[in-house]
């Protein structure tokens, strides 16, 4: 009996809080009728889309527009059709280099060295991996940027996306990078902010 009465209590207790929680997060979608500063709408999602006129004066062959801080890449065709996508973002500022860049080269299964600096920080890693090798870090796909080292890349390890996991490199799932591959021609124009 005791055993019946423990669980039905946890369930009910599960409930109450549940039931609780409901009206805190309804009322914080609400907006007061009786205020006239701005409100501030807390959503799930954290990241904030940009418009590219913002950052670009033209569409060109198209613009990634890559958010370190929220960890999304947006992409505009040249027809000025956008997609999000989720990223992985470098492990510290120091790692982020932001600015203008472009697509200077794209590959599909690309090989992986670890740059100087990565070697001297983890003399333990392999000198090469070459395309398609299930621990290839860049995954399927890669869009080689004009800055040395710095990649737009796929990743076999999807739990870096959405977080600072890179050494400088912006990360997607395989999938998606395929696809922004497909859409991306090089000579695109592209912005770190």
């Amino acid at each position: 009996m005791a055993g019946k009465y423990a669980i039905n209590r946890r369930m009910m207790m599960a409930g109450a809080t549940a039931y609780l929680a409901t009206p805190a997060i309804v009322r914080a979608q609400e907006v007061p009728s009786n205020i006239d500063e701005p409100i501030v709408r807390r959503n799930i999602s954290s990241f904030v889309l940009h418009q590219w006129q913002d950052h670009f004066d033209r569409l060109g062959r198209g613009i990634l527009l890559s958010d370190t801080n929220t960890k999304v890449l947006q992409h505009w065709t040249a027809d000025g059709e956008m997609r999000i996508y989720p990223t992985s973002v470098p492990l510290s500022d120091e790692l982020t280099r932001r600015g203008y860049t472009e697509v200077v080269e794209k590959r599909k299964n690309p090989g992986w060295a670890p740059t100087p600096a990565m070697r001297k920080r983890n003399p333990e890693w392999p000198a090469y991996i070459k395309g398609g090798d299930p621990a290839n870090p860049l995954g399927t796909r890669a869009l080689y940027l004009s800055w040395q080292y710095y990649r737009f890349h796929g990743t076999q390890d999807t739990r870096k996306i959405g977080r600072r996991s890179s050494n400088g490199c912006i990360g997607l799932y395989n999938v998606q990078i395929e696809e922004v591959y497909d859409r991306v021609p090089v000579g695109a124009q592209v912005k770190l902010i």
